[in-house]
């Protein structure tokens, strides 16, 4: 298929890397399964399975973006920005994420001795079990641990009752700065995304701040169809693609069969008066068949 006619693009998703349940390969079978005509693993702070993504997707024939996840702080909220069609071997992208992945075990830590307080022991060593690399240990490895154990029945009452600002296990964590993220991926030669905006409980103002910094960094991209967007959203935010130039993304966030709402490959496409990311990556895609 002509590249330029690609609808079917899945850029955002996870791996068992960080915080995903299938490995890399299995990601990439589902995805090629699923009708993916473009594919990028986009780990959370991490490029530890870029190498074997790439390689499972050319074994099937399945065109490949890099990928990443970096989780910053702005306005005193976690914001993610996917990095797409990034060198994962650039020496300042793999530098800053693992500045950015430092602090997660402490924070884990802390979270555990506040589940501990409300009568949940042992928390940290529960979700060190769901984490394949610790250094990644995550809000949604405890998740798992509670409804393994039987606290909550889903990882989303899980988040409800414990995990978010103002509940027992909730600890804030300082991330990277929104410019570093950026100028990281731009290094390593990616284009960065805003990832979902939707899921940030901005106001206004600060939405509008975010968007007009991230530009001012050189961040290029939104994405405008994705898992936890409404409809609403997806016409909210390709309205901000079009009057602030903005690049459009699409992809499921997909990290689990059991957890995710939305699988890969299955969104809408992207509105035709936007202008797909892709396009701008062309020559960072490794094509089906090739290595």
């Amino acid at each position: 298929m002509n590249p330029s006619a690609w609808t079917n693009a899945d850029l955002h998703c996870h791996s068992c890397v960080s915080d995903g349940t299938l490995e890399p390969e299995a990601l990439a079978e589902r995805a090629k399964a699923n009708g993916v005509e473009l594919w990028a693993l986009t780990d959370h702070d991490e490029i530890g399975g870029q190498h074997r993504a790439r390689q499972a997707a050319q074994a099937i024939g399945l065109p490949y973006l890099t990928g990443a996840e970096i989780s910053v702080t702005f306005a005193g909220v976690t914001v993610h920005i996917v990095g797409l069609g990034i060198d994962p071997d650039h020496p300042a992208l793999v530098q800053g994420l693992a500045a950015t992945r430092d602090g997660r075990i402490l924070r884990a830590q802390e979270m555990s001795a506040g589940l501990a307080q409300v009568g949940i022991p042992d928390a940290f060593e529960g979700a060190l079990n769901y984490a394949g690399n610790p250094e990644l240990i995550s809000r949604t490895h405890f998740a798992r641990y509670l409804v393994e154990t039987g606290y909550c029945a889903s990882t989303h009452e899980v988040f409800r009752k414990y995990l978010v600002e103002g509940k027992p296990g909730f600890i804030e964590h300082r991330w990277a700065k929104l410019g570093d993220a950026v100028n990281w991926i731009t290094q390593a030669g990616g284009i960065a995304v805003i990832a979902h905006p939707g899921r940030y409980k901005f106001t206004v103002n600060e939405e509008f701040a975010l968007f007009t910094e991230f530009k001012a960094h050189g961040g290029l991209g939104v994405e405008v169809v994705t898992g936890s967007h409404t409809s609403a959203d997806f016409a909210k935010y390709a309205d901000m693609a079009i009057e602030l130039d903005l690049l459009a993304s699409r992809g499921s966030d997909f990290h689990s069969p059991e957890e995710s709402r939305t699988d890969l490959g299955t969104l809408p496409a992207l509105p035709a008066r936007l202008t797909p990311v892709w396009e701008a990556l062309m020559d960072r895609v490794q094509p089906a068949g090739q290595h």
